[in-house]
C-alpha cells in the first residue's frame, strides 16, 4: 500500500506478545504508534519504523485501530480509561482492539464504556507463544458481532491465519479463560505427577521418556515435562503470576455459572503458591513448590 495510504495504528502494551504483535503490524505496512510502560521495550520496533508515543492517548490519536496487549485488567483500564487513556483521545468509529486475557466481567464492561464513546469493541485474546505472535501464527479468540469482525479483519490478518469467532463481546474471552483454566490444571497436573515420581525414586529419563510417548503426552506434557525433570526453566514464556490470574479469572466466572469446579479451585491453589513462591519465574516452576515438604501442609 502506499505511504500517503497507510491506516494508522496504536499498540499499546509491548511485552513479549505484544512485540512481535506490533512488528507484524509493521511488518504488514501499518503506521504504527507504540506506547509501553516501560519505554525501553519500544526501541526495536522504533529502529524498524514504529512512532514512539508518550502515552496512551498519544499513540491512539487519529488511529484506525487500537490494539491492547497488557497483564491484567487493572492495567487494560488504566490504558483505556486512564487520565492519560487512550480512550481520552481516539476518532469515534475506531476499533478498540483488546487482545489481553481479561476477566469475563471486565471485557464486558470495557466494551460498554468504549461503546459509549463512540468505539467499536473486539473482544480479541489471542492464543500461541511468543515466538507465533512474532511470526503472525498467532489464533485469535474473537467476540464480536458480525459486522464489527468483518471492520477489523484486515488490522488482524497479520497476527493470525485462524480466526475464531465464538460470539458477541465477551464470548472469545469466555473461551480464553476455559483454554487458560484447563492449561493450568494440567501444568499443576504435570508438576504433581514428576513429584510423586522424584520422590518414589524412579529413573527420572525413564519417565520422561514414557511421558513423552504415552496417552497423557498433550502438548503441555511434552513443553513441561522435560524442563521440570531437567529443572531448566531458562527463557520463560508465561509466568506463574499471569497463570495464576487467568485461572482466578476463569474460577471468577465459574462462579458467577454457578459450577462447581474442585479441579479449577485446586489449579488456582496451586498457582498462588506458586505466584507467592516466585511470580515472575516460569509457570512450570510450580514443580519446586509442589516437591517441597511445606508444600503438602
Amino acid at each position: 500500500m502506499g505511504e500517503g495510504a497507510r491506516a494508522k495504528v496504536a499498540f499499546l502494551g509491548l511485552g513479549k506478545m505484544g512485540r512481535g504483535m506490533a512488528g507484524r503490524l509493521l511488518d504488514a505496512g501499518f503506521d504504527v504508534a507504540v506506547w509501553n510502560r516501560n519505554p525501553a521495550q519500544a526501541e526495536e520496533l522504533i529502529a524498524r519504523g514504529a512512532r514512539h508515543a508518550a502515552t496512551p492517548a498519544e499513540a491512539a490519536r487519529e488511529a484506525q485501530a487500537i490494539f491492547t496487549m497488557v497483564s491484567d485488567d487493572n492495567a487494560s483500564q488504566s490504558v483505556w480509561l486512564g487520565a492519560d487513556g487512550a480512550a481520552t483521545s481516539v476518532t469515534a468509529g475506531a476499533l478498540a482492539i483488546e487482545c489481553s486475557t481479561v476477566s469475563h466481567q471486565h471485557a464486558l464492561d470495557l466494551a460498554k464504556a468504549l461503546h459509549e464513546r463512540g468505539l467499536v469493541y473486539i473482544d480479541c485474546p489471542v492464543t500461541g507463544l511468543p515466538q507465533a505472535a512474532a511470526a503472525g501464527e498467532l489464533t485469535l479468540l474473537v467476540g464480536a458481532e458480525p459486522g464489527d469482525l468483518d471492520k477489523a479483519r484486515p488490522f488482524l490478518a497479520p497476527l493470525g491465519h485462524t480466526i475464531r469467532h465464538f460470539g458477541p463481546v465477551g464470548a472469545g474471552t469466555v473461551y480464553k479463560l476455559i483454554n487458560n483454566l484447563m492449561g493450568a490444571i494440567q501444568i499443576a497436573g504435570i508438576a504433581e505427577g514428576i513429584a510423586i515420581a522424584e520422590q518414589a525414586g524412579l529413573d527420572m529419563a525413564l519417565v520422561r521418556e514414557a511421558l513423552e510417548s504415552s496417552v497423557v503426552a498433550s502438548p503441555q506434557v511434552l513443553r513441561h515435562a522435560p524442563r521440570m525433570i531437567a529443572r531448566d526453566f531458562s527463557n520463560p514464556t508465561f509466568t506463574a503470576a499471569l497463570r495464576h490470574k487467568d485461572a482466578r479469572y476463569a474460577a471468577a466466572l465459574a462462579e458467577t455459572l454457578r459450577l462447581e469446579l474442585p479441579l479449577s479451585r485446586a489449579a488456582v491453589a496451586s498457582y498462588e503458591r506458586a505466584t507467592d513462591a516466585a511470580p515472575d519465574d516460569d509457570e512450570g516452576r510450580i514443580v519446586e513448590v509442589i516437591s517441597t515438604p511445606h508444600s503438602r501442609d
